[in-house]
């Protein structure tokens, strides 16, 4: 079952040594169970576009789609066994991280 590890923040970047520390260990865990497919942090909201290539006439818009106070900053993706790891994962994610976390399942599995 594959499922999505969003972290949410106000800034981007803004891990200390010892919280990037605990998420390379947690990212070391996620590779020893095999749960491991990928991880990465984003750069901030302001730098994003929305593209909208839908009718006629492309858009491109500078930003984000939604303004707001928090933000995803980073994700990890995870190939779980059962459903019921994906919370007891996403405690210590949001352990090693420092900031909470969501959890959404990927259609299908």
């Amino acid at each position: 079952m594959h499922y999505l590890i969003s972290v949410i923040d106000r800034f981007t970047g803004s891990a200390t040594p010892q919280e990037m520390e605990a998420i390379d260990t947690f990212n070391d865990s996620l590779r020893d169970r095999g749960w491991w497919v990928l991880a990465a942090g984003l750069e901030e909201p302001a730098k994003s576009r929305v593209v909208d290539g839908r009718g006629s006439a492309s858009v491109v818009a500078d930003g984000p789609l939604v303004e707001a106070p928090e933000h995803l900053s980073g994700f990890w993706i995870v190939d779980l066994p059962d459903s019921a790891s994906i919370v007891p994962l996403a405690l210590d994610a949001s352990r090693a991280c420092n900031r909470r976390v969501e959890v959404r399942e990927f259609l299908g599995g």
